[in-house]
């Protein structure tokens, strides 16, 4: 399949709105949804030993999304053949006091994952041109050398941390770390309808905040946020996917798939043993044979 249509062009051509929403026709013949997953749940773990062994090449992939796109259920599907060694998962909420008195990449940047492993960044240092810039307000909490309490942020600022958020990752790149950003793009009836589906089933009543429905009346303005992140920071070296999100099952797959097809181009291998090391395991083999 042709994934490079799901990425967003840097160059202005297509807006957020253009991308779809819902997909359903992303399995062939009768296979079924959850068949073709678990194959590509196996794909990916097999590819994860190997990164692990060669032990020379990171993984971080971002996941942003409005609420009830459906994070939590893909990362949980999609990395269910993981092995937790060299794996982790890290969900962003609101900083602390300590992650306050930081540079904003800086809770971020401490849990980037080392040779061989996985990180997963539930939310992410997007958040700094999403989040705030709907609600500027929060600024004026981040003891920046500009008070935004007092004065409006202008254009530059989020230009500011574009170039910021660019350069890390290109740092990172440069020292061996694959980066897959995803948005989750579900529709604002999409998101309404599992509101209520949380609301109306006691089991999920505690995924549901008041919180989200209030978020609701910013839809328009997170619209506008991430298409602007999107437009800055879809590099050639990190580029955005926007996955259709409305039909979770062909959502987690395309996921599964984007992450397989980006993993095979490192040319990972299991780690070739130098003449030494292949007599001692020869002599161990040796010794293990001489036992009685």
């Amino acid at each position: 399949m042709n994934y490079s249509k799901y990425i967003f062009p840097s160059d202005g051509s297509m807006k957020l709105r253009d991308f779809k929403t819902g997909e359903k026709d992303l399995l062939s013949g009768s296979h079924d949804a959850e068949e073709e997953l678990s194959e590509g749940v196996a794909k990916l773990s097999d590819l994860q030993n190997i990164l692990y062994a060669q032990d020379r090449f990171s993984v971080l992939i971002i996941f942003q999304a409005m609420d009830a796109a459906g994070k939590d259920s893909t990362i949980k599907h999609v990395m269910s053949g993981i092995n937790p060694q060299g794996c982790r998962v890290t969900s962003f909420k609101s900083p602390s006091s300590e992650e306050l008195n930081q540079a904003y990449l800086w809770r971020c940047m401490k849990v980037t994952p080392a040779k061989g492993e996985i990180g997963i960044f539930n939310r992410s240092y997007y958040e700094e041109v999403l989040v705030t810039r709907v609600h500027p307000e929060i600024l004026a909490g981040q003891k920046l050398p500009v008070d935004y309490s007092i004065v409006a942020p202008d254009h530059s600022l989020w230009l500011q941390r574009y170039t910021d958020i660019n350069n890390f990752e290109k740092y990172l790149v440069n020292n061996g770390t694959l980066i897959i950003k995803f948005f989750l793009n579900v529709s604002k009836d999409e998101q309404k309808r599992r509101f209520l589906k949380r609301i109306e089933d006691s089991e999920k009543n505690w995924k549901f905040s008041d919180h989200d429905v209030v978020e609701r009346k910013f839809w328009e303005d997170y619209q506008m946020a991430y298409e602007q992140a999107f437009l800055h920071t879809s590099t050639a070296l990190a580029p955005w996917y926007i996955i259709p999100a409305d039909h979770k099952w062909s959502m987690q797959l395309l996921v599964c798939e984007i992450i397989v097809e980006k993993l095979r181009t490192l040319g990972l291998e299991y780690p070739k043993l130098s003449p030494k090391l292949n007599d001692n395991i020869q002599k161990a083999r040796q010794m293990l044979m001489d036992e009685d």
